[in-house]
């Protein structure tokens, strides 16, 4: 039976507390379903997150179609896309900072509410350029610097049980592999010097003697050493340089790039050489010159236990998003993205 709506007396008092009792009781039972909404963190995905990529970073668009980030790489629940049109629909919008170039009229006129924007670039910030215009746009960094909001780094060593070591034969003590030399970067001064006290074996584009996909490995794990040379100086800025070049290849990497310490981040200390080690250049070269093979081959320790994983796709990169959003930071917006990336 219905209760009289009276504002005093025992019937309405009494439904009052019912009532109160009830609402607690689907509170604290909203609070345990569903915590993510109270506590302001981002609710659960029962659908696949949708990640737009405005334009691909690369000039070749791969096959994205069906769930292709389970089929290549075990990432579920994560569906990508190129087309614009689905815009409205989708969760994250990826943007290389490669496409961006042409000016600020190529991104989207507008974002819906709870969609996060990505910025993406491999390149160091001595070869990113025009980031002022780009204050205030980007929810999310995804960059190979370890701090990223996404960290997708050139390559990294993974655990194997292998416990063998594979030294290939040797033929010749150091090469380089360069494309584009500068007379002002660091790396060209450092080559210059060092080239006073040993023969480096040289190929690439810079020297008109480019090798081939498949013949730059056969021919770098032919040397001894490899100068695994930055073109620029940054934190976690360490490329496919160190990892094929030089660790895949089958030779000891000779870096030039930020401190030992950082390297040690990303590979055993007794896996490479670094320029900083020594007081001076003729003091490297005669290092290089007089090691023994039995010292040669503690550079190769590693190999018990790891071996070398390339990230090339950028299948693989962008899949990854999927993989970190659900403890990506929410409501955030990167003010001084410039000032961020130069740090």
């Amino acid at each position: 039976p219905l209760l009289p709506c009276l504002p005093w007396g025992w019937p309405s008092m009494k439904a009052g507390v019912t009532t109160g009792v009830f609402v607690t009781t689907l509170w604290n039972l909203r609070c345990f379903l569903n915590p993510s909404e109270v506590s302001g963190e981002a609710p659960k995905h029962t659908e696949p997150l949708m990640v737009l990529v405005w334009e691909w970073p690369s000039k070749q668009v791969p096959n994205i179609s069906g769930d292709i980030c389970r089929e290549l790489y075990g990432i579920t629940g994560c569906w990508l896309t190129t087309e614009q049109q689905l815009l409205d629909r989708a969760d994250v919008v990826v943007f290389p900072h490669t496409r961006l170039q042409p000016g600020r009229d190529r991104l989207p006129k507008k974002r819906r509410p709870g969609q996060n924007w990505v910025w993406v670039s491999l390149e160091s910030p001595s070869n990113t350029k025009a980031l002022a215009g780009w204050n205030q746009t980007f929810n999310w960094v995804m960059t190979y610097r370890r701090d990223s909001d996404i960290f997708i780094p050139y390559g990294k060593l993974v655990p194997n049980r292998s416990a063998t070591v594979n030294i290939p034969t040797k033929t010749n003590l150091v090469s380089w592999v360069i494309s584009n030399y500068h007379r002002t970067q660091k790396r060209a001064e450092v080559y210059k010097n060092l080239s006073r006290y040993l023969h480096v074996n040289i190929y690439g584009k810079a020297i008109k003697k480019p090798l081939c996909k498949d013949c730059l490995l056969p021919t770098t794990s032919k040397s001894k050493f490899y100068l695994a040379f930055e073109n620029s100086i940054h934190q976690d800025y360490i490329t496919e340089k160190l990892w094929r070049n030089s660790l895949m290849a089958g030779t000891v990497p000779v870096v030039l790039g930020p401190p030992r310490a950082n390297y040690e981040q990303f590979v055993p200390a007794d896996s490479f050489i670094h320029v900083d080690d020594f007081g001076s250049l003729a003091e490297l070269a005669t290092f290089l010159k007089t090691m023994n093979s039995s010292r040669y081959r503690q550079f190769f320790a590693w190999q018990k236990r790891y071996s070398v994983k390339l990230y090339t796709d950028w299948r693989e990169r962008i899949c990854t998003i999927c993989t970190a959003y659900p403890s990506l930071p929410r409501g955030r917006v990167y003010r001084d993205l410039e000032s961020w990336f130069s740090t």
